[in-house]
């Protein structure tokens, strides 16, 4: 049976993270509801057995369950809800008898099977089953048989579908973790039976996204690609679920909010669904934000960053290479303040937010008479009062540290990663693109100081992609020679070569407001205040390898531009501020709403789609319909998404909310309305991935 939704938000809205967190406590509360009284912000608290005490128990989860929960809960959240183990199914597990167990799998017949074991081994107590997604029939009924059979069905609490088989990495950011949907869409040796298996694990999850939103939304999309053919199937199962789940309908609560205060503004959000070859730019570019550079330069992985440190072995015995973790977590104030920053305001803000932790540390310490934070517990000459509030407050304060060494540590070696293979050149080159000369081009393509193969060959490719006409053939045998002679293997160039038609009819040209981005001085003008905070922190001078990373790097603050992505979605969400030329782009948009009795497919689109009658869908979106405005959107690139899209989304929403631009709401004066715009992908990949991994596949089959 489905589980019921957390409350609509209302006034305040929770974001995609809050919601799918809340879900899961939910689980880990054994699917007891919260009281009425309660919320949706307020903080949820363990069930209590007759003692008082939590009700301890196993948690059990297959490889997407773990990201799933690892993404947004730390082991010590697990632990505040009665969570004493956690195990993968697949692992050697031994039997707690006395100890109930929480299942978070998905439904697959091998998962049913090792469930299936486990009861009839009696590894733990009671079992509460929960699945990622909805458990097919005939995988209940052979759930149910076996049950039967080993005469285990007192030992099964709850069955529950719960439509949680997404990951979420941000407040408003998710990924459905599938790999290979690119290559697999786009491949001409893949099969009509892995094209639909792929299409219909994409609408599985974003059934799932739905359900967790809360409402059901209206579905736009552009026609002719794969993401038409998702948004047909995802149309067809919103249908068919309101059709046939009266008694048991997951959003009959969820569509309560408040009209907005324009009559040209929709309740419901918008289902953006877009296809990744609209622009392949993003995914290969050099951004200089936060974020982006941490997802190209280090290896992130559900919020975890791996850092590679070279360490001198004592004793003259050489170096050696050591990993570090970080852990991202939602308490993280630092990163959701910066993230989507240029780089250079990072490091300046790393020293500003020490400087404050020592002034808080050193206030603290005058009023006990300690010489340091680490004295005060030691210190019994303090006052009791002070001294107490000085405990109070040292949690939080060494957490504070702990953050701020974190990215510390992460923007020494982001630092490195810049200097190395001169990524801020990069980025600024790929600012005036098509400016580029063939001598500029190949000068760069040239040049030995830029070791790595990679970034050439994206810089390359983002060029071709970007300029009008295709270079003639002996110029092209030029630039792939030179291309070659740096190292770059030219494979993935035959798939770029043959979809760069299609990415020109769909790519916006990148508008830019505001100055051009402007290098500043170099050496030590860079990252004022950080070459201070590293000699600080290190009780001495600064050494001299980061004295040579910081020379020589650019210190400049980007354009402000709108991706492609970002003019679609304006043009869907507020096509009153959006550019004509955006607006002819997505006139043609399908439009599905799985509420209305009637499809909305336009003629000539290729689809034949049902409505709930059985009957095939005709008729087009009215003028009206195609022109009304959004508050809320999720935007789902299907085969791939990046972190840059995802903060020029953030910057838009951002910049709307601050005026500058959208719907005028009183009077007819313009007034900031805030836009929530949550974007997600069927894997969110790095560049380096994404160009060696599925393009060059891609181009070995062609």
């Amino acid at each position: 049976m489905p589980p019921k939704l957390p409350p609509p938000a209302s006034g305040s809205h929770q974001t995609l993270r809050d919601r799918q967190v809340a879900s899961i406590e939910k689980i880990l509360n054994l699917n007891h509801e919260r009281p009425a009284d309660s919320s949706e912000h307020a903080v949820a608290s363990p069930i209590l057995n007759e003692d008082g005490e939590p009700i301890w128990k196993v948690l059990v989860f297959d490889n997407l369950g773990r990201d799933v929960i690892s993404s947004v809960l730390r082991v010590q959240d697990l632990r505040n809800f009665g969570v004493t183990i956690h195990l993968n199914i697949n692992s050697p597990r031994h039997p707690i008898p006395d100890v109930p167990v929480v299942y978070l799998v998905e439904p697959t017949a091998e998962n049913v099977r090792l469930i299936s074991s486990d009861l009839q081994r009696s590894l733990y107590q009671t079992a509460y089953v929960n699945f990622l997604s909805s458990l097919p029939r005939t995988l209940l009924e052979d759930f149910a048989s076996q049950t039967a059979q080993n005469n285990t069905s007192d030992k099964v609490a709850q069955v529950y579908d719960q439509y949680l088989n997404f990951i979420v990495s941000e407040p408003d950011l998710f990924s459905l973790g599938l790999k290979d949907v690119y290559y697999t869409l786009n491949s001409s040796q893949t099969k009509e039976e892995a094209i639909e298996a792929c299409a219909d694990r994409i609408v599985s999850g974003l059934f799932s996204l739905v359900v967790t939103l809360g409402q059901i939304p209206i579905i736009r999309c552009p026609k002719d690609n794969a993401a038409a053919i998702i948004a047909q199937k995802l149309d067809r199962k919103l249908r068919d679920h309101i059709l046939n789940s009266r008694d048991n309908n997951l959003f009959s609560k969820t569509n309560t909010s408040a009209a907005p205060l324009h009559s040209s503004l929709s309740t419901r959000p918008v289902l953006i669904l877009l296809d990744r070859n609209i622009d392949l730019i993003p995914m290969l570019s050099h951004s200089w934000t936060y974020q982006s550079l941490v997802h190209d330069v280090l290896d992130m992985r559900l919020n975890r960053i791996t850092v590679e440190t070279v360490e001198e072995i004592p004793g003259g015995g050489g170096q050696r290479i050591s990993k570090k973790g970080y852990d991202l977590t939602s308490n993280d104030a630092f990163w959701a303040k910066n993230a989507g920053v240029p780089f250079p305001q990072v490091a300046e803000d790393i020293d500003v937010e020490l400087t404050k932790y020592k002034e808080d540390a050193d206030a603290i310490t005058k009023k006990t008479g300690a010489s340091s934070l680490e004295d005060l517990q030691n210190d019994v000459g303090a006052s009791a009062q002070h001294l107490k509030a000085a405990i109070t407050q040292l949690p939080e304060l060494r957490e504070r540290k702990g953050i701020l060494d974190m990215h510390m540590n992460i923007a020494t070696a982001l630092l490195k990663g810049i200097k190395d293979r001169g990524l801020d050149t990069f980025y600024q080159l790929e600012e005036n693109v098509t400016k580029q000369t063939k001598a500029q081009l190949l000068e760069t393509l040239n040049d030995p100081e830029r070791k790595n193969a990679n970034d050439k060959m994206r810089f390359f490719i983002i060029w071709y992609l970007s300029v009008e006409n295709d270079p003639s053939r002996n110029d092209m045998a030029e630039y792939e020679a030179a291309l070659k002679q740096a190292g770059c293997d030219l494979t993935p160039l035959n798939y770029i070569k043959k979809v760069r038609e299609i990415t020109r009819m769909t790519m916006m040209t990148t508008t830019q407001t505001g100055t051009q981005p402007s290098a500043t001085t170099t050496g030590g003008d860079l990252f004022k205040g950080f070459s201070s905070l590293v000699s600080t922190r290190l009780g001495g001078s600064v050494p001299s390898s980061l004295d040579n990373l910081i020379s020589n790097v650019k210190n400049f603050l980007p354009a402000n531009r709108d991706l492609t992505v970002t003019k679609i979605v304006e043009s869907l969400m507020d096509p009153t501020s959006s550019s004509s030329s955006a607006l002819q782009k997505t006139e043609n948009y399908l439009y599905f709403d799985p509420r209305s009795p009637r499809g909305t497919v336009p003629p000539g689109s290729g689809l034949a789609g049902l409505g709930p009658d059985g009957r095939p869908i005709t008729g087009g979106p009215s003028f009206g319909q195609r022109r009304q405005g959004f508050t809320e959107a999720a935007v789902v690139m299907i085969g791939g998404g990046c972190m840059e899209e995802y903060g020029n989304l953030q910057e838009w929403a951002r910049k709307k909310a601050q005026g500058g631009g959208g719907v005028g709401i009183v009077g007819g004066q313009q007034a900031g309305l805030r836009r929530r715009v949550v974007y997600g992908a069927t894997e969110l990949i790095s560049p380096e991935r994404f160009l060696g991994g599925e393009v060059k596949r891609l181009g070995e089959d062609a």
